[in-house]
């Protein structure tokens, strides 16, 4: 599956073309990569996700064409999220 749609589908960003941007300006690593939106993610990768100030890792635990927002959160796992220093500019 595509990064940008499993990011929409597993509501780790709410709209595909919100996530494709994130991608394009190299704010998504994929197993400690900079990854593209039109990377393919499989189960076991790992992606770090930065938003503003805070970093975001998290594991594919599963892929899916289609979730409910109950079922999103199962998608993946939370290894950590961190506040990032303030002085670097993004």
């Amino acid at each position: 599956m595509r990064l940008d749609k499993f990011l929409k589908v597993s509501r780790l960003i709410k709209r595909r073309t919100l996530a494709k941007e994130v991608a394009d300006q190299g704010r998504i690593q994929l197993n400690g990569q900079v990854a593209k939106a039109s990377t393919e993610v499989k189960v076991g990768d790992e992606l770090q996700i930065r938003f503003g100030n805070k970093l975001v890792t998290v594991v594919i635990d599963s892929i899916a064409e289609h979730a409910r927002k109950e079922d999103a959160k199962e998608m993946y796992r939370l290894l950590k999220e961190e506040k990032m220093d303030g002085s670097i500019n993004s």
